[in-house]
């Protein structure tokens, strides 16, 4: 039953043994997949993948192998088709409309979307009630809505929070951004910080206990050696506001997971908005009434912190070069001057970035190149974590 299937399965690179895929067949038999084939996709789900990073491929092979039984879209082909083909010019940006979008919860923007799939039947564009582009609706794609849900095409503005029809487990890959589980996994390579501190000699030392009790004959010789205490301390500095708001969830899920571990001796946690200047902030709003001086963190911070940047290192030039917000004469000038006093500071120093290079304007491609020059920069995915967690292993 479902040979082929199982074959496929393997051919594309998933490793599903006999024993797991006599378990599917028992559990079909005993009808627990509830006689839906929905039902059955997460049976076979449940059992054959071993590793969420699996899930796509799983997704993929089931689609190929069942691509004849019919299922339903959540958004027609029809009306992907209207907004793929669409050349109409961008509308007009109505900011009391986008007041009232801003307004709107995700779960009225969702009920909105389902009314809306029902009703609409031909395209519309550049309009503010149907899904449709260019225009300030909460449905459709390139539309100026400060948030909404995004159908088709390419992210443009990247305010959307959801993109309808899009698999669920796509961003599982090992090449894809993460969630809170893929961090934590991630971070545990960081233990290997972990050294012989200088404390008494408390644990009990079971080779060479057995070592030394065999050279003596046989005659008991216990043996004691240090602990192993954590030794790390992280200083995480992450860019809040402006461009960073689409990969608010993403932050907060790093967030989350950093908080959460325990593989860190010492953890703090600051905010900057797109480059360090005089001072850091400790919470995401920005706000100056909740901050310290930069200057003191690098005195009360030692050079055996490592140092982890989060951001898309995208930001208008004269952030990074011109005189803004600098110290004057006596001290750095410009962001760009802070970055260079942090990388000197801290040997062990990487940049985490959730996006690619900009390719849309000099100036935001100049503050990247920049950026990326000075510290080791590597993706917010899955291969790229475990790549910045092995720089800051190096000695």
């Amino acid at each position: 039953m479902f040979e082929e299937f199982l074959y496929l399965l393997r051919k594309r690179g998933l490793k599903v043994s006999l024993t797991e895929w006599v378990s599917l067949m028992e559990a079909l038999n005993k009808g627990l997949h509830n006689s839906s084939f929905t039902g059955f996709y997460y049976l076979c789900r449940c059992l054959l993948v071993k590793s969420e990073a699996d899930f796509d491929c799983f997704d993929r092979c089931f689609l190929d192998y069942f691509k004849d039984i019919p299922f339903h879209q959540e958004i027609s082909q029809a009306l992907l088709d209207w907004l793929e083909k669409s050349n109409a010019p961008l509308g007009e940006y109505d900011e009391q409309q986008a007041e009232l979008s801003d307004q709107l919860s995700h779960n009225e923007i969702e009920a909105l979307l389902k009314e809306r799939k029902n009703e609409q039947r031909e395209q519309h564009h550049c309009g503010n009630y149907w899904i449709g582009t260019h225009g300030m609706s909460t449905f459709g794609n390139m539309g100026m809505s400060p948030k909404g849900i995004r159908v088709g095409s390419e992210a443009v503005y990247k305010r959307a929070f959801r993109v309808a029809g899009e698999r669920r487990f796509r961003d599982f890959r090992e090449d894809s951004t993460l969630d809170i589980r893929q961090f934590q996994v991630a971070l545990r390579k960081l233990r290997q910080f972990s050294g012989l501190v200088d404390l008494p000699r408390t644990q009990f030392d079971v080779d060479n206990t057995i070592q030394d009790t065999a050279q003596q004959g046989g005659m008991l010789k216990v043996r004691y050696k240090r602990p192993r205490e954590n030794t790390v301390k992280i200083l995480l500095l992450m860019d809040s506001g402006g461009s960073m708001e689409y990969y608010s969830s993403l932050c907060s899920a790093l967030f989350r997971a950093v908080s959460k571990s325990g593989h860190f001796k010492e953890l703090k946690i600051y905010y900057f908005h797109n480059c360090i200047y005089t001072r850091l902030y400790k919470n995401p709003i920005i706000d100056p009434r909740d901050s310290v001086p930069t200057d003191w963190a690098l005195s009360n911070f030692s050079e055996d912190w490592k140092v982890i940047f989060v951001g898309d290192a995208q930001m208008d030039r004269r952030e990074l070069e011109g005189h803004y917000c600098g110290h004057g004469e006596e001290g750095p000038r410009c962001g760009l001057d802070w970055l260079h006093l942090l990388r000197r500071r801290y040997p062990h120093i990487i940049w985490l970035n959730p996006s690619d290079r900009p390719n849309w304007g000099e100036e935001w491609s100049h503050s990247y190149d920049a950026i990326a020059e000075l510290f080791p920069m590597f993706p917010l995915t899955v291969d790229g974590l475990e790549a910045g967690m092995r720089k800051l292993l190096v000695r």
